[in-house]
């Protein structure tokens, strides 16, 4: 088996066994399973042309996380996602769950909005669980920067929930005040006086013709 060939035979065991888990973390980064798909494809192409580069590659995974996240980061700053209905996380309500699901689709919506780099750091810190190190490898950051991206994004995401409930609870008042005002009854009129009775005039009787003759 030539060198080429075993590049791409192990190529193609790394997609089959991690592009289920790269297109999530994809999706993550776009908010969008379409650009998540071309982002994935995108990366995995630079990946492959690395790897038959290379030979081979070491810690294939968090460099192939580098990948897209940068390409990401790429993409959003030249505005080549465009705009795109959002989605929520794919993962199925629960009926006795639906407050919580509710809370994770206003945080990811919120979180959909941070600028790329915290929102990359988000999403490897806490959609992919990776520690401050690992993320500072991948983004070729300090963990420093981890740390200060990291503090800024939940400091935003906690002032747009707390604005945005706010508003809900401000909406939810307004709305019990006006079924509280629909409830109490008017009161009715009161009735208008009965018009005054106008007496008629006495009819004039005229006087006899020609005055009064004496006697």
């Amino acid at each position: 088996m030539t060198d080429r060939q075993s590049v791409e035979d192990d190529f193609r065991e790394f997609v089959a066994a991690r592009s289920p888990a790269l297109l999530r973390t994809a999706y993550l980064l776009t908010g969008d399973w379409a650009t998540a798909e071309d982002l994935l494809q995108t990366a995995l192409t630079k990946i492959y042309l690395a790897w038959r580069r290379l030979g081979e590659i070491e810690a294939v995974e968090p460099y192939a996380r580098r990948v897209l996240v940068n390409t990401s980061i790429s993409w959003w700053r030249r505005r080549w996602h465009g705009e795109r209905p959002t989605e929520v996380l794919p993962e199925p309500a629960v009926a006795d769950r639906v407050d919580e699901q509710l809370e994770r689709d206003a945080l990811w919506r919120h979180v959909q909005s941070l600028p790329a780099r915290q929102r990359a750091v988000l999403v490897l810190r806490f959609y992919e669980d990776l520690s401050e190190a690992q993320t500072a490898a991948i983004l070729d950051i300090s963990t420093g920067t981890v740390k200060s991206q990291t503090s800024r994004a939940l400091s935003t995401l906690r002032g747009r929930l707390g604005a945005e409930r706010a508003a809900e609870q401000a909406r939810v008042d307004e709305l019990a005040a006006q079924a509280e005002r629909s409830r109490i009854p008017r009161q009715a009129p009161a009735p208008a006086p009965p018009p005054r009775p106008v007496r008629a005039a006495a009819p004039r009787v005229p006087a006899p013709a020609g005055g009064v003759e004496g006697r």
